[in-house]
């Protein structure tokens, strides 16, 4: 299976499996089953992130709200809801001595490229040093013209974000049918998705009582993070060790990636993105370039055009050749400043010190 060979995984899990629907309070033994599930992948070798929802959902019983008709009472709700979410998960990773660490995002640090590669270097840095970012909308701060309103594409595109190679969207039902099973008895069971055309996402279905999800976010969801390299399983939450079972042959809907997840953002690099400035490198740099390495600012001899952290620069070679695409790590004005500079001298001419890469390796394309 698909999870069995992945190096780095993103489960998402929704409001109906991690609260009880009766008491409002957390499930703690299923968290503590697939605390033991994430601890065994991690002992395998596999990095693991979680998306997860239920924060309004806890809020709410701890604030007495029985209707959140109004933005306000489901901010204020999420804003108690998330403290108590947070402890559940570190007390069922306690007992594997794992940390935990919260990461709250809005469509902004996913879909502006400078907040993006700030966020992607924070979640990289966490399981670098072996926690499990526990990912969830800022609901608190988030409006609704700017949020996502489903934690089904905020896993697609956090797995987007750390490359990864594997997304578990855990559910009430085992996969994808042909029409609703709820509904359709005959409605056929699907295995195995290759392309999502228009006829897979006509199969979608109506979101869940304690959700804001449902079949056709998922089928958005895969639809992201497939085109990321990503594949993406659908499989049944509601059971003990629901990641376990998965690795060991559950039921369950892949959606299989339509690239690897390195060559698919290398290929949103170089073909999506439209460059809006371009750093002219010394020799040096330029060899140091074709074998791989990342753009040092001490290789910049020239910056040109009016761009911001996080967006695609050409880098051009002392004739004006393009060499490569990739995108900067400091906007154009501070890497005017910075450029030939030694390390050592970037934080008196800046103020500050993001560091001697000005493009790193992993976000760029070599063109020539």
């Amino acid at each position: 299976m698909m999870l069995a060979t992945a190096k780095r995984v993103v489960v998402k899990i929704g409001s109906s499996l991690l609260v009880d629907g009766e008491s409002g309070e957390p499930a703690r033994a299923w968290l503590a089953s697939l605390a033991d599930d994430v601890a065994a992948m991690r002992a395998a070798g596999k990095s693991v992130l979680i998306v997860s929802s239920g924060a309004i959902a806890l809020g709410r019983r701890a604030l007495g709200l029985e209707r959140l008709h109004r933005l306000e009472h489901k901010q204020a709700a999420a804003a108690a809801g998330q403290a108590r979410l947070m402890g559940a998960y570190e007390e069922a990773f306690a007992r594997h001595g794992i940390p935990v660490a919260q990461a709250l995002l809005t469509t902004d640090d996913t879909e502006r490229r400078r907040r993006w590669l700030n966020a992607r270097a924070t979640l990289e840095t966490l399981l670098e040093l072996g926690a499990v970012p526990i990912v969830n909308e800022n609901d608190t701060v988030a409006t609704v013209e700017i949020r996502y309103g489903d934690n089904d594409r905020l896993a697609a595109r956090a797995a987007q974000m750390i490359s990864a190679d594997a997304l578990v969207l855990l559910s009430d039902v085992d996969g994808l049918y042909s029409s609703d099973p709820r509904h359709d008895a005959s409605a056929a069971f699907i295995p195995e998705v290759a392309g999502i055309t228009r006829e897979i996402e006509a199969m979608a279905g109506d979101p869940g009582a304690l959700g804001s999800g449902g079949m056709r976010t998922k089928i958005e969801a895969a639809k992201i993070a497939t085109s990321a390299g990503c594949a993406v399983a659908i499989t049944r939450g509601d059971v003990a060790h629901p990641l376990a079972a998965l690795e060991a042959g559950a039921r369950a809907t892949w959606f299989l990636p339509l690239a690897t997840p390195r060559a698919a953002y290398k290929a949103w690099i170089a073909g999506t993105l439209a460059p809006r400035g371009a750093l002219t490198v010394d020799a040096g740099a330029a060899a140091a370039l074709r074998t791989g390495k990342s753009l040092l600012v001490s290789g910049v001899s020239q910056v040109s055009g009016a761009f911001e952290k996080g967006d695609a620069v050409r880098i051009l070679d002392i004739d004006g050749a393009e060499l490569a695409r990739g995108l900067a790590r400091y906007d154009a004005a501070d890497a005017a400043r910075i450029r030939g500079l030694k390390s050592a001298d970037i934080a008196q001419a800046l103020g500050y010190d993001a560091g001697a890469v000005i493009i790193h390796a992993d976000d760029m394309v070599v063109t020539s």
